[in-house]
């Protein structure tokens, strides 16, 4: 019996994107024709306008339900990068006179690493937290980096180079010792752990809509009702979003992360015992090519993402050996750089290492012909590399 091989390229770069789920598509086609609900949700003098608003609502509702929060928590942006950016810049911003001081991580997203960067040109003092070598900050660190003027703490619920998941419960309680909020960008999070803004003591959340089968160019900001925790707009203009956000809201996108947030919650930990299949499957497989080693951490990691140092081999030829795979070298933010990635710098790899690594992921949809069809791809193309440079 003979096999065929999966239609090329195969895709594993899901850290980087997701498909929109085919159910989340059809969600979205109802409001965008002239014979649908296309109407601006902000127009309440007409039907079509609440019907619109009626599906922003419904959809803000699913959203907070994923987090276990107040749907009046969800502020609409257009992605969690500008959530970070709300985060950070409009939380600091608003709360000067509470202290200048803001703690995060070497390794975060660069959405949090730049508008970070962007408050200390501002006057505003950052704690920089170098992670342990498994990508965690532990709340013992935390604690020591922490001040009476810190008003702010942001890391991140799961890397998106190395999958490392962070205590994030454990760390928003030591902020909360010191009296300042926490914020988690949660955006490769969501379906992949448990995530519950109560529980967690979360302040502020980074959410994002292609990360989890939806649509590119949405995202949102949980942002607790509480006084203590105010947000200043940094985009002007109607006062949408109880003035946090002003623009008009695309009703067909939001419709699509409410529809992705669901089937996440209902799906999320099926999809997961799936995955962690298929990551097993893939380090087996590794593991019969000398000279592989994972940066990704063994524990507390979710299973979709697997960072792979090959030695001897550079990694942007090897991406180029690899053309039938959709796969990286690290963040899709920063894929033009030809410097290796900051997160396993960050985390004490060797520049040579980091150099000769590879970021892979898996989801939904990938299947176990296409991880053996990656794996004997992987084994020809690090093989036939190292014959050339030797």
């Amino acid at each position: 019996m003979t096999t065929t091989a999966p239609s090329l390229p195969v895709y594993l770069d899901y850290a980087a994107t997701t498909p929109v789920d085919a159910r989340v598509a059809e969600v979205m086609q109802r409001y965008l024709t002239v014979d649908q609900l296309f109407a601006n949700p902000a127009s309440r003098s007409h039907m079509l306008g609440w019907q619109a608003e009626q599906a922003v609502e419904q959809a803000r509702r699913q959203v907070a339900d994923a987090i276990n929060a107040d749907p009046r928590e969800i502020v609409w942006t257009s992605g969690a990068t500008e959530a970070d950016n709300l985060a950070l810049t409009g939380f600091m911003r608003a709360n000067r006179a509470r202290g200048l001081h803001l703690v995060t991580s070497t390794i975060e997203h660069k959405a949090v690493v730049d508008t970070a960067k962007a408050l200390e040109s501002e006057g505003f003092e950052v704690t920089w937290l170098t992670p342990g070598p498994d990508g965690r900050i532990t709340p013992e660190h935390l604690r020591d980096a922490l001040r009476d003027d810190t008003a702010l703490v942001s890391l991140m619920a799961v890397n998106n180079e190395l999958g490392s998941v962070n205590d994030i419960e454990a760390l928003a309680r030591v902020a909360h010792e010191f009296g300042a909020a926490f914020h988690t960008d949660a955006a490769q999070a969501v379906g992949r752990i448990a995530l519950d803004v109560v529980a967690q003591q979360v302040d502020l959340m980074s959410l994002s809509a292609h990360k989890a089968y939806g649509p590119k160019g949405v995202g949102a900001l949980f942002v607790k009702r509480h006084p203590d925790i105010r947000v200043e707009a940094l985009i002007h203009g109607g006062g949408h979003e109880r003035g946090m956000r002003s623009g008009t809201l695309p009703t067909h996108q939001i419709a699509g992360m409410g529809e992705a947030f669901a089937l996440m919650q209902r799906e999320g930990q099926t999809d997961q015992v799936a995955i962690a299949s298929l990551h097993q499957r893939f380090v087996d497989g590794l593991a019969t090519l000398d000279g592989v080693a994972l940066n990704s951490p063994a524990d507390h990691a979710v299973p979709n993402i697997v960072n792979v140092a090959f030695e001897g081999v550079d990694g942007e030829a090897l991406l180029m050996a690899l053309r039938d795979l959709a796969i990286s070298t690290g963040s899709a933010c920063n894929s033009a750089s030809v410097e290796p990635s900051y997160v396993l710098l960050g985390i004490g790899v060797e520049r040579e290492r980091a150099h000769s690594s590879l970021r892979f992921s898996f989801g939904r949809f990938t299947r176990d012909t296409e991880i053996d069809h990656a794996l004997a791809l992987i084994r020809h193309a690090v093989q036939g590399l190292r014959v050339s440079t030797r």
